[in-house]
C-alpha cells in the first residue's frame, strides 16, 4: 500500500460547518491548516438544507444553507486550504500525528492541533417492519429530495416533531410529496413553532402524544399504524390509525457522532440533553488531551449556526496555544464568539444547552488545561 505523509500546523477531522468554519478560523489567523473528511463531498449537512437561517448577519440570517456552504468553501479556495476528501482518520499517535487511509491508501498527517469536528448520527428507531424499504431517517429523505433530486416517496408519515421533523416534512411538502401526518410522542411539538405553523398552514396534521405501530407493505412500505401513548409511552389500545404511505421518516433526534474521539482515547461523559456521550472538554473546547479540540455536534447536539461558531472558538484556541495569537487577542476573539452563541442559545431549549455546557466546562476545566502538543516527528511510511 502506498503511504503519503503530510505536515501542518493543525489538522480539522470533518468538512461539515463546524470543521470549514474552524479551518477559514485557523487560517485567517495564520495558521496552517488542513481539512480531513471521509464523504466524497464537503459541506456536511449545509447543503441538505434549503431553508433560510434564523439569527443574525453574522450567523448568515435570511442564507439558506446550501448557500452557507458554497460561501464556506468558496473561502476556502481563496485561502487555499486543503481539503481531503474520501479521507477516513482512523487513529492518533502519542505526538498527535494522524492515521488516515485515502483512495485506498494510507496518510499521515502531522499537526500539533487538531480539531475533531465529526458532527452527528440519526437516532434510530425500531418497530415492526422498520427494515422495510421506504422507511429511512429524516437526513437520508433530506439528502434524497434536496441534494439529488429524488423523490423517496409519495406519500409521508413523520416520526418526531422536533426541528428536524419538521422542516423535513415542509421539505417533503415542496417537492410534491404528501404528508399524511407528523407524529410525536411527547405532549407538545418540540421544534420552533415557525416549522410547525408552516406545515399546519398546509394541512399536515400534528399528533402529539402518538408513537408508531408498524410499517406494512408486500415488499415495501405500503401502510403504517399509529396509535396514542400513555404517560410511560406504552400504546394505548383502541386509539390504533391506520394510513396509506410509501415513506416513513424517522427523525426521534440525534447523537453525537463521537466514535473517533473514543477511538482516540478522549475522555467521555453522559449528558442527555447535549444527545449523549461526549468528550470532555473546558469553556475552549479542549479535550483531555493535549492539542485536541472538538467542535459542534460532536461536542453537543445543536444547530449548524451554534456548530460554526464553535468551529470558530475551537480555532481560536488552537491559534492562542499555537503561538499565533496572544492571550489579548485570543480573549477578544472568544468574547466575540461566546456573545454570538449566547445568542444563538436565547430560549427555553437553548438556556438549557447552555446551563449544561457551562456544567460541563467547570467540571472538566482542570482536566483539560494542557493546549500545546509536542512538535510531531514526520513518520516514515514503508506500506
Amino acid at each position: 500500500m502506498a503511504c503519503s505523509v503530510k505536515t501542518c500546523e493543525a489538522a480539522v477531522i470533518g468538512a461539515g460547518p463546524a470543521g470549514l468554519s474552524a479551518a477559514l478560523q485557523l487560517a485567517e489567523l495564520g495558521v496552517d491548516a488542513r481539512v480531513l473528511d471521509e464523504k466524497p463531498a464537503a459541506g456536511g449537512q449545509l447543503f441538505k438544507q434549503i431553508h433560510k437561517f434564523f439569527g443574525s448577519d453574522r450567523h448568515m440570517a435570511g442564507v439558506r444553507g446550501f448557500e452557507i456552504g458554497r460561501r464556506l468553501l468558496a473561502r476556502c479556495r481563496e485561502l487555499r486550504i486543503p481539503i481531503h476528501l474520501n479521507t477516513a482518520v482512523w487513529g492518533l499517535f502519542p505526538d498527535n500525528t494522524l492515521g488516515a487511509t485515502h483512495d485506498r491508501s494510507a496518510l499521515t498527517v502531522a499537526a500539533r492541533a487538531v480539531i475533531v469536528a465529526t458532527g452527528a448520527s440519526e437516532n434510530a428507531l425500531a418497530f415492526p417492519g422498520w427494515t422495510l424499504p421506504g422507511v429511512m431517517g429524516a437526513g437520508a429523505a433530506q439528502t434524497l429530495v434536496n441534494y439529488h433530486r429524488v423523490r423517496p416517496g409519495t406519500r409521508a408519515l413523520v416520526v418526531g416533531a422536533g426541528n428536524v421533523g419538521l422542516i423535513v416534512a415542509y421539505q417533503l411538502l415542496q417537492a410534491g410529496i404528501d404528508v399524511a401526518a407528523v407524529v410525536e410522542g411527547m405532549d407538545e411539538v418540540g421544534g420552533y413553532l415557525v416549522h410547525a405553523a408552516k406545515i399546519r398552514r398546509m394541512g399536515v396534521p400534528l399528533l402529539t402524544r402518538r408513537t408508531i405501530l408498524r410499517a406494512e407493505g408486500n415488499g415495501c412500505v405500503q401502510r403504517c399504524t399509529i396509535a396514542a401513548v400513555d404517560d410511560a409511552f406504552r400504546p394505548v389500545p383502541g386509539t390504533e390509525q391506520t394510513f396509506d404511505a410509501d415513506l416513513v421518516c424517522i427523525a426521534v433526534g440525534l447523537s453525537p457522532a463521537a466514535e473517533l474521539c473514543r477511538a482516540l482515547g478522549l475522555a467521555m461523559t453522559y449528558v442527555a440533553e447535549l444527545g449523549g456521550r461526549v468528550p470532555a472538554h473546558n469553556e475552549s473546547l479542549l479535550t483531555s488531551r493535549p492539542g485536541v479540540w472538538v467542535a459542534g455536534d460532536v461536542s453537543g447536539i445543536e444547530e449548524a449556526s451554534s456548530a460554526m461558531e464553535e468551529g470558530k472558538l475551537a480555532a481560536i484556541s488552537a491559534a492562542a496555544a499555537l503561538g499565533r495569537i496572544d492571550a489579548e487577542t485570543e480573549s477578544r476573539l472568544a468574547g466575540e464568539v461566546n456573545a454570538s452563541l449566547a445568542v444563538l442559545r436565547d430560549g427555553p431549549f437553548g438556556e438549557l444547552i447552555a446551563r449544561r455546557k457551562a456544567e460541563l466546562h467547570r467540571r472538566y476545566r482542570q482536566t483539560c488545561s494542557s493546549p500545546v502538543a509536542p512538535t510531531p516527528a514526520v513518520p516514515a511510511c514503508s506500506m
